[in-house]
């Protein structure tokens, strides 16, 4: 009977770093993962879309799948682009990786 009239010990109560550490760690992650992945991809992505919507007839290009080629058509989705003489092939504009005019052959 003398145990029901004992007082139950009292736990500390935690301080403010002990109970929001996680969710600030967790929000450091975020910010970290935000300035070294999500934005300079976000730049590079608005980057590749301004060239390939300023591309234009007479522009060497390569494809995705290595094709260097120059542009003779340009579409609003797709382009024409000669890799040989007399050999043309029409690709999606979202394949041209790279401009070849200034890359060593």
């Amino acid at each position: 009977m003398i145990n029901f009239l004992q007082a139950v010990p009292a736990e500390p109560q935690p301080g403010f770093m002990q109970q929001y550490s996680f969710l600030i760690m967790i929000g450091l992650m975020v910010l970290v993962l935000w300035l070294f992945m999500w934005r300079p991809e976000a730049k590079r992505r608005k980057q590749m879309q301004a060239f390939r919507d300023g591309l234009k007839k007479g522009d060497k290009v390569v494809t995705a799948g290595g094709i260097y080629g120059t542009v003779k058509e340009v579409k609003e989705t797709s382009l024409l682009i000669e890799v040989d003489s007399n050999v043309t092939l029409r690709i999606d504009k979202n394949m041209v990786v790279a401009d070849s005019s200034n890359m060593q052959k």
